[in-house]
C-alpha cells in the first residue's frame, strides 16, 4: 500500500500556488478589460455581460470537476489511489461531452441570450461576436477546469499554477496584436481579444493534459474513456450537482442583477464592471484559502481525521477573514489609482470609490462562505449550502437588489446594499452547520472495506 500523502500537505504549500492561480485567471479577463479600455468604454460593457452569461455556463460544466475533485481528495486519504485514477478518467470523458453541447448552444443561441438581458443595442454587436466565439470554444474550459482540479486534488498546485502563468502571457500577447496593431497587424477589437482568448485557452489545457499524466505515474487508465462505471458516476453527481447548484444559482442571480443594471445604462454597467474586477484582488484570497481548505479536508476525512479537519475549516476561516478585512481597506485607501488605471469618467469614479468602500463590509462576508462552503463540500454536506444559498440569493440579494437598486433608485449602491445583506446571512448559516457536525456521517469513503 502506498504511504498516505495527506501529512506532508499544508495549508501554506497548497494555498500560494491556488492563489496565484486563481489571481492570473482573474488578470487574464482584467487584461481584456483593461486593453479594450484604451479601445472603447462600450467594448468594455460588451465583454463584461458576455462573460456575466458565460460564467454561468461554465459553472453547469463545472458540476463533475467539484464532484471528482473532492472525491478523488477523500480516495486519496483512504490510500485508494486505483479508484482516484478511474474517477479522474471519468470525470474528463463525462466533461467533455457535456460541455460540446453547450459549446454548440452557445455559438447558435448568443444573441438571443444577449436580448434576454436587455443589453443597449449600441453594444450588442461586439457582445454577440465575444459570446459566439468564446461561448463557442467553451468546451476547452471544461476541460481546463477538470484536469486542473485533478491535479490540485493530487496536491500539484504549483502545475496548474505555472500553466495559468503561460496562458495568461500568451493572452496578453494576443490582446496586443489585436487591439493595437503593432507591425501593421489588423485591429480586431473585441472579436481579436475573443480569440486570443479561446487560443490561449487550448494550448493550456493541452500542457495540463500532458502534466497530469506525468503526475498520476500510470494510475490513469485511458483505455477506460468511454467507461462509466455506476457507482463514480452516482458520486459524482452526488457531490457535483448540488455543488454547481449552489454557484449556479449564485450566477443565475448575478445576471438577473445585471439585468437591472442593464437598465440603469451603459455608464453603470461599465462602473460595475470595474468595481468587480478590482473586488475579485480581495476575495481571491478567500477563494483560494477555501479551495486550499477544501483539499486538506477531503484527505483528512478519507483518512478518519476527524478533529483535524474541525479544526482546519475554523482556523481557515479566521485567517480568511483578516486577510479580506485588511485587503478590502487597502483597496479602499488606493481607490482614486486603482479605479484610474481603467478610466477618468468623473462619474465611474465617484460611484466606483463608494462601491470599493462598500466593499470593506462586504468582503469578510464572503470570506464565510467560501471558506465553510468549500469545508462543508469536502466533508460530504454538500446539500445544505444550496438549500440556504438558493433562499438567500433570491429571497435577499435579488430581490433587496430591485428594491434598493431600481425600486428606491439607489442604483448601483443599492445593489451593494443586498450583495453585503446575502453574503453575512449565509456566512452565518454555514458556520453554524459546520460547528453542528452533522457533515461527520457525511463522507463518500468507506473505509470499513480497505
Amino acid at each position: 500500500m502506498k504511504e498516505n500523502k495527506t501529512k506532508h500537505l499544508t495549508l501554506f504549500a497548497l494555498t500560494w500556488p491556488i492563489f496565484v492561480e486563481i489571481l492570473l485567471h482573474m488578470l487574464m479577463g482584467n487584461a481584456d478589460t483593461l486593453m479594450l479600455s484604451q479601445y472603447s468604454d462600450k467594448a468594455v460593457a460588451a465583454v463584461g455581460v458576455s462573460n456575466q452569461i458565460l460564467s454561468v455556463v461554465i459553472v453547469m460544466f463545472g458540476f463533475v470537476a467539484q464532484g471528482a475533485a473532492i472525491l478523488i481528495a477523500q480516495n486519496l486519504g483512504a490510500n485508494r489511489s486505483k479508484q482516484a485514477g478511474e474517477i479522474s478518467v471519468l470525470s474528463i470523458s463525462l466533461n467533455l461531452w457535456f460541455s460540446l453541447l453547450l459549446s454548440v448552444a452557445l455559438f447558435f443561441g448568443a444573441k438571443g441570450v444577449l436580448r434576454i438581458m436587455d443589453l443597449p443595442n449600441e453594444i450588442m454587436g461586439e457582445a454577440t461576436a465575444y459570446m459566439q466565439i468564446v461561448g463557442g470554444l467553451i468546451f476547452v474550459q471544461a476541460l481546463i477546469m477538470t484536469t486542473g482540479a485533478i491535479l490540485r486534488s493530487y496536491g500539484h498546485t504549483k502545475d496548474t499554477m505555472m500553466v495559468t502563468i503561460g496562458m495568461n502571457i500568451l493572452n496578453v500577447i494576443g490582446n496586443y496584436f489585436v487591439i493595437f496593431g503593432p507591425f501593421g497587424f489588423p485591429v480586431f477589437g473585441v472579436a481579436g481579444v475573443a480569440y486570443s482568448t479561446a487560443i490561449s485557452r487550448f494550448i493550456g489545457f493541452v500542457v495540463l493534459l500532458l502534466l497530469l499524466i506525468k503526475r498520476t505515474q500510470g494510475e490513469l487508465d485511458f483505455s477506460r474513456f468511454l467507461r462509466y462505471p455506476r457507482q463514480h458516476v452516482k458520486g459524482l453527481l452526488q457531490i457535483g450537482i448540488p455543488s454547481a447548484g449552489e454557484q449556479l444559482s449564485y450566477n443565475a442571480s448575478q445576471m438577473v442583477i445585471t439585468y437591472f443594471v442593464a437598465q440603469l445604462g451603459t455608464v453603470a454597467i461599465t462602473t460595475k464592471v470595474y468595481a468587480q474586477n478590482i473586488m475579485m484582488f480581495i476575495f481571491l484570497f478567500s477563494i483560494a484559502i477555501g479551495q486550499g481548505t477544501q483539499i486538506l479536508i477531503g484527505h483528512m476525512i478519507g483518512a478518519g481525521r476527524i478533529e483535524d479537519a474541525y479544526e482546519r475549516a475554523v482556523k481557515s476561516l479566521r485567517i480568511s477573514i483578516f486577510i479580506s478585512l485588511g485587503t478590502a481597506g487597502l483597496v479602499y485607501i488606493l481607490h482614486d489609482q486603482l479605479l484610474g488605471i481603467f478610466t477618468d469618467n468623473p462619474t465611474i469614479l465617484e460611484t466606483g470609490a463608494f462601491l470599493l468602500l462598500m466593499t470593506v463590509i462586504l468582503e469578510p462576508g464572503r470570506a464565510f462562505n467560501l471558506v465553510m462552503i468549500s469545508s462543508l463540500r469536502a466533508a460530504g454536506d454538500v446539500k445544505f449550502p444550496v438549500y440556504i444559498g438558493i433562499a438567500s440569493m433570491w429571497g435577499i440579494s435579488v430581490t433587496f437588489a430591485w428594491f434598493f437598486g431600481i425600486f428606491l433608485d439607489l442604483g448601483l449602491i443599492g445593489i451593494w446594499i443586498a450583495f453585503i445583506a446575502d453574503e453575512w446571512l449565509r456566512g452565518v448559516f454555514m458556520l453554524r452547520r459546520w460547528r453542528k457536525r452533522h457533515w461527520v456521517s457525511m463522507s463518500f469513503v468507506d473505509r470499513s472495506e480497505q
